[in-house]
């Protein structure tokens, strides 16, 4: 971690506060809302508000990083989610709660893209620096929970004062610490560079191969937990397949991108799509009888998160290749809102499918993973993804 600037350094360690203050919050929401009287309709409205200002605005987050500077776009996000989870809170109508679901995922929609194309733009070793992210972000996924498990022994509003209070501790440490930038001047207009990245074939061919990756991370949440507790009965069950995803993000994804940072990156991060495709294997064939309680369903989890290990950290590395200098955020906007969109109508398809068969369920995932592999793999014969000089391939 010593190797990279103080800058990246700082929001690796954001990336575990910012983790840690959404987990804390964020999966006790619903039962909040409940708690409230709010009605199961109203409850979804205010959870899916929070999603769509996220993911409907990741563009203009990504935009706005490239105009005014990624450390400013960084500290408004986190003081914007501040004030979002302390309306939290402070609140129990539904306008107050659903003004602080809006900008609890605009602040998602701003630091999201703006920390990506900051650690692009300060880092030598793009990968090496986003394995680390990724590790950081578990790490606070997995704090996250267990402390806000402890909080609500007294109170949601204590959990979601915490919340707001890491918030506002990230945003006043990176005002202080993290080294503002000089911008360089734009030519042309914001609508010029969303017609540049959204031309831009190679780019848009390598997110299109891509949307399955996001798809598939989504059945840690959907398919993993459905066949846990089909195998076990119980919710444990489902804890333990959050707890062998973090664990082995910990404990392996920088061993794992250093152990490939000699591989061609297409080819790496096909390898990645089709190991995630193809831990749903497992699931699939522990419904042709016992198999060790939910093992099949652990196999997959690893298989799972030994793809992303595999694969993101090159992804992150590629994405603001394909622009000029001055775009990343705007690049790394277009392919968050893409993924996010191929996610939710992904995870739609994939939850009818299990409603009707849930082995043919995973077979869709293995299908989507491999799948997604060829593509990538056609991209890189193609010499679709040699991009930059700077980028090994």
């Amino acid at each position: 971690m010593r190797r990279f600037p103080l800058s990246v350094r700082l929001l690796l360690v954001n990336q575990f506060g910012v983790n840690t203050g959404f987990y804390l919050l964020i999966p006790y929401l619903a039962t909040h809302l409940g708690d409230l009287g709010l009605s199961v309709a109203t409850i979804g409205a205010v959870l899916g508000v929070r999603t769509l200002s996220q993911q409907g605005l990741f563009l203009f987050g990504g935009t706005a990083s490239d105009r005014l500077g990624p450390r400013r776009v960084i500290i408004a996000g986190c003081a914007v989610r501040a004030v979002g989870f302390g309306l939290f809170a402070a609140g129990e109508s539904v306008a107050v709660l659903l003004a602080a679901s809006v900008l609890s995922g605009l602040a998602g929609a701003l630091f999201n893209p703006a920390v990506r194309a900051y650690i692009a733009e300060e880092s030598e070793d793009r990968a090496g620096a986003f394995a680390l992210f990724n590790a950081y972000g578990q790490a606070g996924a997995l704090a996250g929970p267990l402390l806000g498990g402890l909080l609500l022994l007294w109170d949601f509003r204590l959990a979601a004062l915490v919340a707001a209070g890491i918030f506002a501790a990230l945003t006043v440490a990176q005002a202080a610490v993290l080294p503002d930038r000089p911008v360089a001047p734009h030519r042309g207009t914001v609508l010029d560079d969303w017609r540049e990245c959204l031309t831009d074939r190679r780019f848009l061919a390598f997110t299109g191969a891509l949307t399955g990756v996001f798809v598939l991370q989504n059945q840690l949440y959907l398919v993993l937990p459905l066949e846990a507790r089909r195998l076990s009965g119980s919710s444990f069950a489902v804890a333990a397949v959050f707890l062998v995803s973090t664990a082995a993000t910990l404990l392996f994804q920088v061993r794992v991108t250093r152990a490939l940072e000699r591989f061609a990156r297409g080819r790496a991060i096909a390898l990645g799509t089709a190991v995630m495709g193809l831990g749903f294997v497992a699931t699939a064939v522990s419904h042709l009888g016992s198999l060790g309680g939910i093992a099949p369903v652990l196999v997959a989890t690893l298989l799972l998160s030994l793809g992303v290990m595999i694969s993101q950290p090159f992804v992150y590395e590629l994405i603001p290749a394909f622009g000029r200098a001055g775009l990343a955020g705007t690049y790394f906007g277009v392919f968050y809102l893409a993924s996010g969109l191929a996610a939710a109508l992904g995870n739609a398809a994939i939850g009818w499918v299990f409603g009707r068969s849930a082995p043919a369920a995973s077979l869709l995932c293995v299908a989507v993973g491999l799948g997604c592999a060829a593509a990538v793999a056609w991209l890189h014969r193609r010499g679709v993804l040699t991009v930059n000089r700077e980028v090994a391939t």
